[in-house]
């Protein structure tokens, strides 16, 4: 994240901060750390500022043995931050020219240590990071981060307000089917419908009556909608497909329409169907039985479940699947619990819902722990297909997965195309000088791997928001940069340096 040699090309960005320090540490350096620390990660550099243009430049530092020695003795304050996570290893500090300049390393806070927080008030001093800078997280935010701070997930909690009749029992049945035809003949297969539910999770004895009542996990799965409210008054499952750009949506299935229970179960089963109806199927025979199946199938239901068990269902927006004409769309409310890094490398599964996981394993359905996303990679990439998507997004958090279903060689053609238009299309048009020194300096400020705001852009070029982002679209037709994100989270990056 930080290099010295590179020092003149870095920009302040969501995980990079610099810092003047020129009377000692800063307040709002504990504010950056707590907002790094409940993020990705980032740098602060202290004895640094901003130029009006985004370049930085060296203040130095007065005494950086004791302010390294009053840096430490703060950050292990507990009134000052929360939590020190910090090693020597992880303050640098540089020569530049005739100024000194102190790199502090921040990692990402695991699951258990967030939130870190500053002045000793959690709800108070809990910050994040976006590009606008440090922001101080919500009440809802800082109880998600409890949340996930628990071995026990959520979806364990024993509901003693509901008996075991708030579950319905026509998808219990349709549960245990779907069990035993993946399990024959399993020795639960015997139990009772309460024997049952405790064994698979779905209920519990509750010590305080000694009765047994649903988990919060029996009702996600088994409830009706509108009772699993009482419960999560934020739940709310939505399937949109958006087929023809002439109608708002194809197709449509959400929880609180009334015709339908509403619950995971049933919203899984009916929305997987409508995903893969259009997926060509390969013939095969498993003997005379043809074979229905392909890894593409498994990708997507290990998707979906995915999306599932890791969501927070006390969160707003609730869960969205989008099926689009080359892509589908999978939205869960919730963070990623052990990081973007480490679910793509795989290997360690940390679930939201635990007990919402045993279910759908159960049923085969999630059965390899911790490489869900690496095997959706390794299909997507067996087939062709460009690599999907995992974005991660706060305040509320959310976590994207986009599958596309456009060839790698197909994309480069189509942009290859699309290029070679809008090049004819800009001959016929004259360009003035102005504009091609103002694309110019775009690229020369952009680096690589950072995403920009048009705001940013556009104090660069000191010229308005419009014309920022006009001179950012020509780019983007002359291939030079990439755009992502929604209208209001749009961000720019340069290609192929």
């Amino acid at each position: 994240m930080f290099e010295l040699s590179k020092f003149n090309k870095y920009r302040e960005d969501n995980r990079r901060e610099v810092k003047r320090a020129g009377n000692g540490l800063p307040d709002s350096l504990w504010s950056t750390y707590s907002a790094f620390a409940n993020c990705y990660g980032g740098v602060i550099i202290l004895g640094v500022e901003e130029n009006k243009d985004g370049s930085w430049r060296t203040t130095g530092l007065q005494g950086e043995e004791k302010l390294l020695k009053d840096f430490w003795n703060n950050i292990n304050n507990p009134q000052k931050v929360s939590h020190n996570l910090l090693t020597e290893q992880d303050i640098r500090i540089y020569q530049l020219g005739e100024d000194t300049i102190m790199v502090v390393h921040v990692p990402a806070a695991k699951r258990e240590q967030k939130p870190i927080y500053t002045g000793g008030d959690m709800f108070r001093g809990t910050y994040r990071r976006n590009w606008e800078g440090d922001y101080h997280c919500t009440f809802s935010e800082v109880k998600a981060m409890l949340r996930d701070q628990t071995e026990d997930t959520m979806d364990m909690k024993v509901l003693e307000n509901m008996q075991i009749d708030a579950l319905n029992m026509e998808t219990i049945h349709a549960y245990r089917n779907r069990h035993m035809a993946y399990r024959s003949e399993h020795v639960w297969e015997q139990l009772n419908d309460l024997d049952y539910l405790e064994r698979i999770g779905a209920a519990r004895l509750s010590r305080a009556d000694g009765q047994i009542h649903p988990t919060a996990a029996g009702l996600l799965m088994f409830g009706d909608e509108y009772k699993i409210l009482y419960e999560y008054p934020e739940y709310f499952l939505d399937f949109r497909e958006l087929l023809d750009p002439e109608i708002r949506w194809t197709d449509r299935l959400q929880s609180s329409s009334g015709d339908w229970t509403g619950n995971l179960f049933d919203f899984f089963f009916r929305v997987y169907g409508k995903l893969v109806r259009d997926i060509k199927v390969p013939f095969k025979l498993d003997g005379v039985v043809r074979v229905d199946d392909t890894h593409v199938h498994k990708a997507i239901r290990e998707a979906l479940a995915n999306c599932i068990v890791n969501t927070d269902f006390y969160l707003p927006r609730g869960i969205v699947i989008k099926k689009e004409t080359d892509s589908i769309v999978l939205e869960n409310p919730g963070g990623i619990r052990t990081g973007k890094n480490q679910m793509l490398k795989g290997g360690i599964s940390d679930p939201r819902n635990k007990a919402l996981m045993k279910m759908f394993n159960m049923i085969g359905i999630g059965e390899r722990a911790g490489s869900g996303v690496p095997d959706i990679y390794s299909v997507w990439e067996s087939q062709g297909w460009i690599k999907p998507q995992v974005i991660e997004e706060y305040s509320p958090d959310r976590t994207i997965l986009k599958l596309s279903f456009i060839g790698v060689k197909s994309k480069k053609v189509t942009e290859k195309s699309d290029r070679k238009k809008v090049t004819e299309k800009s001959d016929r048009k004259k360009v003035t000088e102005k504009t091609k020194m103002q694309k110019q300096v775009i690229l020369s400020r952009m680096q690589p791997n950072i995403k920009y705001k048009v705001e940013e852009v556009a104090v660069w070029l000191d010229v308005g928001r419009t014309r920022s982002r006009n001179l950012l679209k020509l780019l983007v037709d002359d291939g030079k940069i990439i755009e992502t994100g929604t209208t209001k989270m749009k961000r720019y990056q340069i290609i192929g340096l």
